[in-house]
């Protein structure tokens, strides 16, 4: 069984910035990705960035230049620097773990709340 445990979220103002955290822990192989989503009120979950083991990254074109996704493999845990944040930003963000067998873990969310 695989856990993931966000951390990191919060209120910041707008062109403020935060750094999410994901930690994965328990039966951890076989990795592909890993990658951050978010889902604001009345929308559905969208990707946000994605990490492949190979060390590939993604984006959504709304977040590009502002967040960054790193990964640090040796404590299995994935990062989201998140930049010049704007209110359209809110939501609450998730961490996804896939596997090459077509596993998907998450995490259970940390709240982003961008405001002044």
């Amino acid at each position: 069984q695989v856990q993931l445990v966000e951390s990191g979220g919060g209120l910041v103002e707008p062109g403020g910035s935060l750094r999410l955290s994901c930690a994965a822990s328990g039966s951890i192989s076989n990795i592909y990705a890993m990658a951050w989503y978010r889902q604001a009120p009345g929308k559905q979950r969208e990707l946000v960035a994605v990490s492949t083991i190979g060390g590939r990254t993604n984006y959504a074109d709304s977040v590009k230049g502002r967040f960054t996704i790193s990964r640090d493999n040796a404590k299995s845990t994935v990062y989201l620097q998140m930049n010049n944040l704007k209110p359209e930003d809110t939501a609450v963000y998730y961490c996804n773990l896939a596997t090459w067998d077509g596993q998907a873990y998450w995490g259970q969310g940390t709240q982003v709340t961008v405001s002044s």
